[in-house]
């Protein structure tokens, strides 16, 4: 099914692939309505910084992917903040440099960060110094924090490893990982949402598990 175009608020479908500017997206969700909203934005500071020269064809995908830089991104916080029921949960992936260099602060409130998970891709990548082999998945929850009858699921690892599927996209996550998030702090009907949703792997997840999905990405 071809992702549906929109331009504007009332043209985007629940629980279809969406082509179109996440920030608009948000815009149009109602407040505190949403459970979970899954974040990958794609950093412009990283493919500044890492020019190694032999990243090949992935990475050239991946710079070709429209780039956010940290204000641009603090704008999507802003709307996720805004859209995130009392106690709902955003899941932000960062990569090493990002999390050094910026950390949560700048894009959430630091208050807002309750865990981190690590995601071990089980593959060496690069690096100017140690080999790149992860990413950071960074957990916040909009005030009030709590876990008891909020994470019903104890028994997630802070270190997951998964393979990467990058023949679904340059940019994909684990599906297996964002699966047990997502059953750990929502229910059947509740709403997820993913501005960036790139491969569109939570829709395929929400499909899954009985819950409402709206997403977009800027690219078909």
């Amino acid at each position: 099914m071809a992702p549906a175009s929109f331009k504007g608020k009332r043209n985007v479908k629940v629980n279809a692939k969406n082509t179109g500017d996440g920030l608009k997206m948000l815009k149009s969700i109602k407040t505190d309505s949403t459970a979970l909203v899954f974040f990958d934005p794609q950093y412009r500071a990283i493919m500044d910084k890492m020019k190694y020269g032999n990243e090949g064809s992935r990475q050239r995908q991946r710079f070709d992917m429209p780039q956010m830089t940290i204000p641009q991104i603090r704008k999507f916080a802003v709307e996720i903040a805004r859209v995130l029921q009392p106690s709902g949960h955003v899941v932000m992936w960062m990569d090493k440099f990002v999390l050094c260099t910026y950390g949560a602060a700048p894009i959430f409130p630091l208050a807002w960060t309750v865990d981190l998970v690590i995601w071990d891709k089980m593959r060496i990548g690069m690096g100017y110094r140690t080999c790149r082999r992860g990413e950071y998945v960074l957990i916040c929850q909009k005030p009030p924090q709590r876990a008891k009858g909020i994470w019903i699921d104890r028994g997630i690892p802070d270190v997951w490893p998964e393979k990467k599927n990058s023949e679904e996209h340059p940019h994909s996550k684990p599906h297996d990982l964002q699966k047990r998030i997502l059953l750990a702090v929502t229910s059947p009907g509740n709403l997820v949402v993913d501005p960036c949703a790139g491969g569109y792997g939570v829709l395929k997840i929400c499909k899954e598990t009985g819950r409402k999905f709206m997403g977009c990405d800027v690219s078909e």
